[in-house]
Formats: C-alpha cells, structure tokens, sequence
C-alpha cells in the first residue's frame, strides 16, 4: 500500500472542497426558481447572468476538486442545512425580499468558505495551493454577485414596505462598488472568463503543473515519511491522469493526431506506470528511491512535452471549443470515478 499525503489538514480541506460544491449547486437551484418569481426585467437578466456565471463555477470546482485528489462528500451538517434551506424558500411565509436576503448571505458563505481554503492551503503545501488556485476566480464571482443582490435587496425592500420603486441610481452604485471589489481582489484573483471556460488542455495542463510540483517537494525533502507521502500522491494522480486519459482523451485524438503518436503516448505511459511500480518497492530512506524518482520525472516530462507540444497543437486545429470543452467534462468525469476506484474516496462526516 502506497502512503498518501491524505493527512487530517488535507482531509479537512477535501471536506470543505465537498461543503462549497455543494452549497454552490443550492445556489444554482435557488436561482432558477427565482426565475419563477415574477421578476421584473432587469432583476430577472442579472439572475440569469448568475446562474449562467454559477453553472461554470461549478465546473471549475468540479475541475478542483479533480486536481486536489481526496474525493469528499459534503458533512452531514451542511447536507441538512441545504435540506432546511429548500424547506424555507418553498415557505409561503417568506416574502421575495426575504428569499433573496438569504440567498445574499448563501453567497457570503461562498465567498468565507472558498477564502478560507485559499488560506489554509498556504499552510499545507505548494502542491495543494496549485490544484486549488482556479478557486480564486470562483471566490471574485461569488463576492460581485453579492454586490448586485445588495442592489436586487434594496429595490425589493423599498417595494415591499412602499409600494413604490426606490430612487434611482442603485446600479451606477452597485457599478462601482463592483469596480471596487475588481480593483481590490482583481489581481489575486486573476479573474478571465476564458479560466471558467476549461477545455481539455487546460485541465490536463493542471494535472501537469501539480505533478511537476510535487516532483519539486518530494526531492527537496529530506523526511523519509513525507518523501513516502509526496511519492504517494504522485502515484495516485499520475494513475488517475493516465488512465482517465487512456479511456477519454487518446481515443479521441487518434483520428487526427495518428496511429503512432497516440500509441507513442500509451506506450510512454506505460513505461510510466512500470517505473512507479519499480519505486513502490524501495525504502524512501534509500538513495536509490531519490535516483528512480528522478528516472520518472525524465518519463514524465518528456511525455508531459509532447502532450503539450503536439497533441495538444492537433486537439485545437481538429476539435470546436464546445467539443474540448466536453472532451475536459468526460475527462475530469473519468478521472473523478478513478480516483474513488483507487480508494481515496473520504466518507468522513465531521
């Protein structure tokens, strides 16, 4: 059995990965029976352009929680908050303004929650701070959304307690508290739409980045545990990639990118997947288990190139963007079931 950086801080982060998807498909469902509410035109275009913002969001959460490797399910107490929270908005006690006064702290919740993982994966490893970081876009949305639910609020409220429609100029307020939030956030976040957008390379190139990452922490330790561990997490996201990749991705391109280059790919894989066996079997205290690590990372790295290079050269002159885009969801789809086959599935409830 292969030790796996799984530890407490890394479960606990793969929890609250499992808590925001969650909370983030409540707020999805939310916002289509909004829709429903008799809104008028203005109010009703913002709410679309949420939900048209939220269902990429939860791609790039889905595309997350793919990267991080520790499959979670959501804690019991957020999965009855979300049952709780479905029982009040069908509640005929609650007017619109009530309804949507909830769901602007639903986002807030959003908003803490994704900033607290951000934090806490500065304190855990470079690796995990390189899976998580599309988060950041996730985290800018969901605080501008609350900006124009604060502008929805009080144009509900002065209706509902009036009769009457509020002053004008709430949205040239809410434009600039956006541009606000944009000036102070924009630059951590990196926020372009293109991000939310992911297509197969993209994700593929995350895979890449994170594994070269731990590559870099594994051989810059010196702890025969944690080079056990990082070498751990290595073997599983390198058997995840490969195979999803195997069962999605090279079938797909074989047409276009040819017989020989995509068997070159298997076979480069293959040799892959014999090396890490190779390295199971070694005592990570061994100077020889440093030595084939480096043997791996010349495997991966020359396959990591020609990906990038050449197939990734064909995916973009052969397949539309809405065809890599589906070719990214059957991929992280893929590697998702992968992961849980491989054991790293966390029933945990906190």
């Amino acid at each position: 059995m292969v030790a796996t950086l799984d530890d407490t801080k890394r479960n606990a982060i793969a929890l609250k990965l499992a808590d925001l998807k969650a909370l983030q498909q409540l707020v999805i469902e939310k916002e289509q029976l909004f829709l429903k509410e008799g809104l008028d035109a203005e109010i009703a275009d913002r709410i679309r352009n949420f939900i048209n913002d939220d269902e990429k969001n939860l791609g790039v959460l889905e595309t997350i929680i793919g990267q991080y490797g520790i499959q979670a399910e959501p804690r019991n107490i957020v999965r009855e908050f979300i049952e709780k929270s479905r029982e009040l908005f069908k509640s005929s006690e609650l007017s619109l303004y009530d309804k949507v006064s909830q769901h602007e702290l639903l986002k807030h919740q959003l908003v803490t929650t994704g900033l607290i993982i951000h934090k806490a994966a500065q304190k855990v490893g470079a690796d995990v701070l390189l899976a998580i970081a599309p988060l950041n876009t996730v985290n800018f949305e969901n605080r501008a959304h609350q900006e124009q639910l604060k502008g929805i609020l009080e144009i509900l409220g002065v209706r509902e307690l009036t009769g009457q429609d509020a002053d004008q100029g709430i949205w040239a307020r809410v434009q600039d508290a956006l541009a606000a939030v944009s000036g102070v956030v924009g630059s951590a976040v990196t926020q372009s739409s293109d991000k939310k957008d992911i297509n197969i390379q993209d994700v593929i190139r995350l895979d890449h980045g994170k594994v070269n990452t731990l590559f870099t922490e594994l051989l810059q330790s010196d702890n025969p545990q944690k080079i056990q561990e990082y070498f751990g997490q290595i073997y599983k996201d390198l058997t995840a990639h490969a195979e999803a990749e195997e069962e999605v991705v090279y079938p797909k391109v074989r047409p276009f990118y040819g017989q020989d280059n995509t068997q070159e790919l298997y076979d480069e894989q293959a040799q892959m997947k014999r090396v890490l066996d190779q390295i199971k079997a070694i005592s990570p205290s061994s100077s020889e288990f440093k030595d084939q690590v480096r043997q791996l990372m010349e495997v991966v790295g020359d396959h990591i190139r020609q990906e990038e290079s050449t197939m990734f050269a064909a995916i973009r002159n052969n397949l539309s963007t809405e065809q890599s885009k589906q070719l990214a969801t059957e991929f992280k789809a893929a590697k998702t079931r992968i992961q849980q086959k491989l054991g790293v599935v966390n029933e945990a409830n906190l």
